[in-house]
């Protein structure tokens, strides 16, 4: 599939390393998912006004673990965990399954 050429640095690293690689796809979507429940975590602890220990307290563990959940690199994210937090916070968990878009961007 020929493309229109682009200067967009997104775009050319998207063809270039994920277009039409479905194990590569497969790791950039784990990747967001990760960044997108740390920083769920990271706002919502920063709009309830706490610290890292603050938080870690609340939820019986240390801040060094509110750190690591609150880091994007960190896969280890358990629901048991979200939902201390999220009782911790007054929120609930939510979980949805939603339709993938296309594989693109």
């Amino acid at each position: 599939m020929k493309h229109k050429p682009t200067d967009d640095a997104i775009e050319i690293i998207h063809r270039r390393y994920f277009e039409g690689k479905p194990k590569m796809m497969k790791l950039l979507e784990q990747e967001r998912l990760n960044a997108d429940i740390a920083s769920k975590i990271y706002s919502a602890r920063v709009k309830a006004g706490l610290s890292q220990r603050a938080l870690a307290k609340l939820i019986g563990t240390t801040a060094s673990v509110v750190c690591r959940l609150e880091n994007s690199d960190y896969s280890g994210h358990s629901i048991s965990m979200l939902q201390r937090i999220a009782n911790a916070l007054g929120k609930r968990v939510e979980i949805r399954f939603v339709t993938k878009v296309a594989s693109g961007q």
